[in-house]
C-alpha cells in the first residue's frame, strides 16, 4: 500500500509515512485525516479510522530549508524505480560506479540501483573495467521530486492528491 502523506500544520508537505504510522499518528491527536481512502478503513477494538492518505500534523514543525535531498539506500532504489541500471531487472542493491574501496563516496551521482548478480559481476571494479554499461546515468534529485517518488505518485494518483501539493512539485516530477 501507498504511503501516507504528512503535511504540516500549515499545510506544507512535509514527508511519507507508511499507513501503520499514519493511522498512529491520528490515533494519538497527533495529527488529523486530511484526505482517505473512500472505502478502506482500518478496525481495532471499539476504533475505526478510515485509511489516510493525506494526515496534517497538529503542531507546526519547524524544518530546516534544504536545497538538497539527502542520499541514502532507499532514496536510490526509490530513484531508480528498483530497475537494475545494468540489465533493466529488479534491482534490490546499491552499487558504487566508484567502489568505496577506491574512495568512491555514497552519493546520489556515484551510486545506482543493481540486481545482486550484476552488482557481483562488477565487483570492486569501474563498469568501464567490468565492461559494463550503465542503461541510465545517475543523478540527483531534487527534494520536492524525491517526495514524489517517495508517494510513488503516477497517473491518477498526482490528480487525487494535487490539492494538497505544492505546483512546483509538479514541475519537478
Amino acid at each position: 500500500m501507498r504511503n501516507t502523506l504528512v503535511l504540516n500544520a500549515s499545510y506544507e508537505p512535509l514527508t511519507t509515512v507508511s499507513m501503520q504510522r499514519a493511522v498512529v499518528l491520528v490515533l494519538q491527536d497527533k495529527a488529523v485525516v486530511e484526505d482517505a481512502h473512500p472505502l478502506r478503513t482500518v478496525r481495532g477494538t471499539g476504533v475505526s479510522v478510515p485509511v489516510p492518505r493525506v494526515i496534517r500534523l497538529q503542531r507546526y514543525v519547524r524544518v530546516p530549508f534544504r536545497q538538497r535531498a539527502p542520499w541514502s539506500r532507499r532514496g536510490v532504489l526509490v530513484r531508480d524505480q528498483h530497475l537494475c541500471a545494468y540489465c533493466g531487472r529488479r534491482g534490490t542493491t546499491v552499487d558504487h560506479l566508484q567502489p568505496k574501496s577506491r574512495g568512491g563516496a555514497d552519493s546520489w551521482l556515484n551510486t545506482v540501483a543493481a540486481c545482486a548478480e550484476d552488482n557481483q559481476r562488477k565487483a570492486d571494479r569501474t563498469p568501464e573495467q567490468a565492461g559494463m554499461k550503465l542503461l541510465r546515468k545517475p543523478f540527483e534529485p531534487t527534494p520536492q521530486a524525491t517526495l514524489m517518488l517517495a508517494l510513488g505518485l503516477r497517473g491518477s494518483d498526482v490528480r487525487e492528491l494535487a490539492a494538497w501539493l505544492p505546483e512546483q512539485m509538479f514541475a519537478a516530477a
